[in-house]
């Protein structure tokens, strides 16, 4: 449409956009909205990612950055309200919210937030996995070591890490 029509644009991303908006008025007769294209059976955090980005595509985006990040920490405050309360069913729902508002961040910045939380996942696996051996060495478990001791043994496991890493 961009090539042929009458539409301006400046870059590869407002080309993008105008696709998208023209995709959207062809398939408004099939579908009531245009996450319905999205398929039900993703797993939460791709199919949250994916509502996201088609949002972002129809124009329906944040600014800036500092938006969203303002928004996690909207979400951030009602969790403790609700925290605070003990209100299980708003704790649920603001803790969702909260999620949705970070993969909506790891969007923005185009972050895959499944890669992203795989290699969390990884780091937190290696380090758990060091305090258990320094554990089985002085033949404790973690039942028999206290919460200071767990904590310097992580901020331990996590300088190894990283000295090895940085080859330091």
């Amino acid at each position: 449409p961009h090539i042929f029509g009458t539409a301006k644009v400046k870059d590869a991303r407002e080309v993008l956009l105008n696709w998208e908006q023209i995709k959207y008025q062809e398939k408004k007769q099939e579908r009531s909205s245009a996450l319905d294209g999205i398929p039900r059976h993703l797993p939460a955090l791709l199919k949250a990612h994916r509502m996201q980005d088609k949002a972002a595509r129809l124009g329906f985006d944040w600014e800036h950055v500092d938006q969203v990040f303002a928004k996690l920490d909207e979400e951030l405050r009602e969790f403790g309200a609700a925290y605070a309360r003990k209100d299980k069913r708003r704790i649920r729902e603001e803790l969702g919210d909260i999620l949705f508002a970070l993969v909506n961040l790891a969007r923005y910045l185009q972050v895959d937030p499944e890669d992203a939380l795989k290699g969390t996942i990884r780091k937190f696996h290696d380090r758990f996995r060091t305090i258990e051996r320094v554990l089985r060495k002085s033949k404790k478990g973690f039942r028999d070591t206290s919460p200071a001791e767990k904590i310097r043994l992580w901020n331990q496991a996590k300088r190894a890490k990283a000295r090895k890493r940085t080859g330091t």
